[in-house]
């Protein structure tokens, strides 16, 4: 119960381990021990000390501090005994593994992922297959070959080398048609339609449509730049523009015309027309979220919707499913008369991805590593795709899979008034997944019949696939 830290080495003067600044007030009682035991306390239920980090060896915290060092041996052993803090030998001494109060809950989704069971949440793809290697060669590539103004405070735009590389890229994998001038790189999806959801309010659009069925936190973007969101219904061949032409109040709209998300329909070509004409007759934009357009299995990928108008559709598109979503990158393809009200609403207020991240995907791209990684995870997802279709035709016939032409998610018919069951019996064997009536517009009115679950299997790691499809027959069973 020493708390010595034994394994942190001394560093200089002060006898060594990490930096650690304490709020010691050497009055009150229990003297100089019992502040210094008060202030490591507060530290940690404050949250500035999160759980497992390490903390000095007596010795170095001391030097620090100007104390003896058994007395901060005594005040670690103190907090060990009450659990604040752990030591091992050869760990040194760390905060517990413990939630620190104040930290929780508040921005977290409704339905958490289990601990230590297994994901089938969609909207994520196999962060395990990150090509670290191809990644770590393409950085040392870029990092050597980077001009000194890449280490600057960088291009509001993006770096000139990635805006190339995916104007090539988009036009020959996706049909986009795009100048690099007209190409902005931002911190994901999300960054880009906050960013146009407060161009279009400035430009007097109050409402705008979106799909009946989508994300939540995508419709919560617009409605905190000023835009109320209205559902256009989506049947087997999308949405209907009909309903466009019918609303006067609607001055945009929100799309995922490869593959609608989450019911996994194209929209229909006649429908695509309809809409971009629409865009173009009211002189607004569709904003096309081309979430996983490379992921495309039983036939050719669909091509974007802005290649029919690039005037009249702002193309955008994110690393996030091709790559991880860690990386934070993405990219809006924007009309001429945009690019310089966007870019200055995205430089009064938004942050954007660090150049070397940049110049790192722009190698990665330009080398062929990208197109090789599409390809091989589009053979490992249609797999995965093959063998839940498979399992659930044995085990579950009942159960209708759709939306499995493309993309990392499938759609489980469930027989009606059994979802919320089929989530509650997922809890209790560990697996995550979602229903589709979270996907569900809030004016949207809920369907008769129309329970399913909405399964990403794309998200686990190759080896955790097999228990997670195992889970989620066992649920579908159970129905």
């Amino acid at each position: 119960m020493s708390g010595s830290g034994a394994g942190s080495r001394p560093s200089g003067a002060s006898g060594g381990g990490s930096d650690l600044h304490l709020d010691l007030v050497l009055t009150g009682a229990g003297g100089v021990r019992a502040s210094l035991v008060r202030a490591l306390r507060e530290a940690v239920r404050g949250g500035r000390l999160a759980p497992g980090t390490r903390l000095p060896s007596s010795r170095g915290l001391a030097a620090d501090l100007g104390l003896a060092r058994n007395t901060v041996a005594d005040a670690y052993g103190e907090l060990i005994a009450e659990g604040w803090l752990t030591a091992r030998q050869g760990s040194g001494t760390r905060v517990a593994q413990r939630p620190a109060p104040g930290r929780a809950s508040a921005h977290r989704p409704s339905v958490q992922r289990p601990s230590g069971g297994h994901s089938l949440y969609p909207g994520s793809p196999d962060v395990s297959a990150f090509p670290r290697a191809a990644w770590l060669a393409a950085a040392r590539r870029a990092v050597t070959a980077a001009p000194n103004d890449a280490f600057g405070y960088g291009d509001p735009l993006g770096r000139p080398e990635l805006r190339r590389a995916l104007a090539d890229y988009l036009a020959r994998a996706r049909g986009v048609r795009a100048d690099p001038d007209q190409i902005m790189v931002c911190a994901g999806f999300s960054q880009g339609l906050a960013v146009l959801s407060r161009v279009l309010r400035n430009d007097g659009v109050r409402g705008l449509a979106v799909e009946s069925y989508g994300l939540a936190p995508h419709r919560s973007l617009a409605t905190a730049a000023g835009l109320r969101t209205h559902p256009l219904t989506v049947d087997q061949h999308g949405v209907d523009p009909a309903e466009l032409r019918r609303r006067q109040d609607l001055g945009a709209v929100l799309l995922t015309p490869a593959h609608q998300f989450p019911l996994g329909v194209p929209l229909h070509p006649d429908r695509r027309a309809a809409v971009v004409d629409w865009a173009r007759e009211r002189g607004t934009v569709v904003l096309e979220d081309d979430y996983d357009g490379e992921f495309r299995y039983d036939r050719q990928p669909v091509g974007a919707l802005q290649g029919l108008d690039p005037e009249h559709v702002v193309y955008l598109g994110t690393a996030s499913k091709s790559l991880a979503p860690g990386l934070r990158l993405g990219w809006m393809v924007l009309p001429g008369r945009l690019v310089d009200r966007v870019l200055a609403a995205k430089t009064a207020a938004e942050r954007h991805p660090d150049s070397l991240s940049q110049l790192t995907l722009a190698e990665f791209v330009t080398s062929g590593a990208y197109d090789r990684q599409i390809r091989a995870m589009r053979l490992r997802y249609r797999r995965r795709r093959d063998r839940l279709v498979r399992a659930l035709a044995e085990r579950a016939p009942q159960v209708r899979v759709s939306g499995i032409a493309a993309g990392l998610h499938a759609v489980l018919r469930l027989p009606p008034g059994t979802e919320a069951r089929a989530l509650h019996g997922a809890s209790w064997l560990g697996l995550a997944v979602q229903g589709l009536d979270g996907f569900r517009h809030p004016d949207q009115p809920a369907e008769p019949g129309a329970d399913a679950l909405v399964v990403g299997y794309g998200t686990p790691a190759e080896h955790a696939f097999p228990a997670a499809l195992e889970a989620l027959c066992r649920t579908i069973e159970a129905l």
